[in-house]
C-alpha cells in the first residue's frame, strides 16, 4: 500500500505545479538573444505553440510524480523524481516565454495536470520495465513534437527556438535515461494510443 505521505506530497506538488511560478536554476536558453519584431500573426503562432509546450510540460509534471508514487524500485523513483525537476525548468520556460510574447496558459491546466497524473499511477503499477518502457516512448513522441515546432516556429522569433531546442535536446537525454535503467519497449497499439492521445491535448491547447 502505499504511503499517506506520499499522496499528500503529490498533491502539494499539484498545487505548486499550477499555481506557483516555476523556478529554473540554468539560464533561460536564448536569453541573451535580441528580442526581434514579430508580426501580430507571427505573435499569435508562436504564443500557440508555446503554450502547447507549456501544457506539455504540465502534463510531464504530472506524469513523472504519478509513476514516482508507484514505482517500485528505488533507484527509478530517484531518476523520476530527478527527471520530474528537469521538466520543472522547461516549465519556467515556457512560462517565462509565454508571459513575454503576451500570451496565457491553457484554461484547463488542471485537466491535463490530473488525467497524466492518473497515468502515471497506472504505468507505475505495471512494473518498473513498463513504467519507464511508457516514459521513455512518452520522450520519444515529445521530441518529435517539439521538431515540429522548431519548424513551425517562426524564423524571427529566436527566442523561444532556442528554448525550443534545448527542450528537444534534454528529452532525448531522458528516453536515453529510461531505456538505461530496464525501460521495455511498448506494443505499436499502445503507442497509437498514446500517439492519438497526445494529438487531442496538443490541438485543444493551441486554442484554448
Amino acid at each position: 500500500m502505499l504511503n499517506i505521505d506520499k499522496f499528500i506530497i503529490g498533491f502539494d506538488n499539484a498545487l505548486r505545479t499550477l499555481m506557483v511560478p516555476a523556478q529554473t536554476l540554468r539560464s533561460v536558453p536564448g536569453k541573451n538573444l535580441p528580442e526581434n519584431d514579430l508580426t501580430d500573426d507571427d505573435r499569435k503562432e508562436s504564443s500557440a505553440l508555446m503554450r502547447v509546450n507549456h501544457v506539455g510540460e504540465i502534463c510531464a509534471q504530472a506524469l513523472y510524480q504519478g509513476q514516482a508514487l508507484t514505482a517500485r524500485n528505488q533507484e527509478v523513483q530517484n531518476a523520476l523524481t530527478q527527471a520530474a525537476r528537469e521538466e520543472t525548468e522547461h516549465l519556467a520556460w515556457t512560462e517565462r516565454r509565454l508571459t513575454e510574447l503576451g500570451g496565457r496558459k491553457s484554461l484547463l491546466n488542471p485537466f491535463w495536470y490530473g488525467g497524466s497524473f492518473a497515468i502515471g499511477l497506472v504505468a507505475g503499477t505495471l512494473g518498473d520495465k513498463w513504467n519507464l518502457g511508457f516514459l521513455a516512448e512518452t520522450e520519444h513522441q515529445v521530441e518529435a513534437h517539439l521538431a515540429d515546432h522548431l519548424h513551425r516556429l517562426p524564423h524571427q522569433d529566436l527566442k523561444s527556438r532556442a528554448i525550443v531546442a534545448q527542450m528537444k535536446i534534454d528529452e532525448a537525454s531522458h528516453a536515453t535515461m529510461a531505456i538505461s535503467h530496464g525501460g521495455m519497449e511498448l506494443p505499436l497499439p499502445v503507442k497509437l494510443a498514446m500517439k492519438m492521445g497526445s494529438t487531442v491535448m496538443t490541438r485543444t491547447a493551441y486554442w484554448v
